[in-house]
């Protein structure tokens, strides 16, 4: 077992999609069904809150300064202080479904998968903005597209649709995802696999929904580590800090006892862990 220590108070209803870049003073988060973007200040620790949209699903760094966003139903492109938002277009006008969760590949395309606001079966797609700014899809009749990560040699793509309780992989090559199989799968009762990260072992690091911990195993299925939370909603992770050896959880207060559990929706951090991997950018 290891232990996490809670590093902000609970500022976000539903936090996701943490990614660390240091142009951006560290660690930044989205408050997703708030529309906001949050920045906690590594120096000071404290947290800035911009509101960016009706809802927000990730963000990842350019190559040449600012970030990329997938907001409720399309993609934006940002300054490096958010406080220039550009949309992409929308695409699809169903206001019954949203993005909820993405990253970007080792060629420098930034993907986000949807889902429907009440998780209707097969109602999710998953999107591929390339560096030329043009939208692909990617794969449908997905529920709850979320977590999404590539091997440290960018050779595999590891995905989670929540409700089929597993981390399955992909071939990858040129944006493309081939051999689909399934590496890890979650008993129910240990929690739905939520946001994944990667670390420099090739290792995978699943939050659980519902399960308040967060998962390490080998990519064949094997249980390396378990990271217990004191908080049910357990929605994603990424490493940080100047060695990347800082593990960052974001936690939700949705469908949540906050009387019993007063930390959901703060972030925590696991210091000294396994390196991670640098945040790849989005190369448009």
């Amino acid at each position: 077992m290891t232990a996490a220590e809670q590093i902000t108070e609970p500022c976000a209803h539903h936090g996701e999609g943490p990614v660390w870049h240091a142009d951006w003073s560290g660690l930044r988060w989205v408050d997703m069904l708030a529309g906001d973007v949050l920045t906690r200040d590594s120096d000071s620790g404290l947290v800035r809150r911009r509101h960016v949209g009706t809802a927000v699903a990730a963000l990842r760094p350019r190559i040449g300064g600012g970030a990329v966003l997938a907001l409720e139903r399309g993609f934006a492109l940002a300054d490096d202080e958010l406080t220039d938002i550009r949309p992409l277009g929308e695409l699809w006008n169903d206001p019954g479904i949203r993005m909820n969760e993405g990253g970007c590949s080792p060629n420098g395309s930034f993907y986000c998968g949807s889902m429907a606001y009440d998780a209707a079966p097969g109602a999710g797609t998953l999107y591929r903005l390339d560096p030329a700014g043009e939208v692909h899809t990617v794969r449908t009749d997905v529920t709850i597209s979320n977590g999404l990560a590539w091997s440290p040699d960018g050779t595999t793509a590891y995905y989670v649709d929540t409700p089929t309780q597993r981390i399955d992989a992909f071939d990858h090559a040129d944006d493309e995802f081939t051999g689909r199989r399934t590496v890890v799968h979650i008993d129910p009762e240990a929690g739905a696999p939520d946001g994944l990260a990667v670390d420099s072992e090739g290792a995978l690091w699943v939050a659980l929904w519902g399960g308040g911990a967060l998962h390490r195993y080998t990519t064949r299925g094997e249980l390396l580590d378990i990271v217990e939370l004191p908080v049910p909603r357990v929605t994603a992770c990424t490493f940080g800090g100047p060695e990347l050896d800082e593990l960052y959880i974001t936690t939700s207060r949705v469908d949540t006892d906050v009387k019993a559990h007063p930390e959901a929706g703060a972030v925590f951090r696991v210091s000294r862990t396994v390196p991670g991997l640098p945040p790849l950018p989005y190369l448009g």
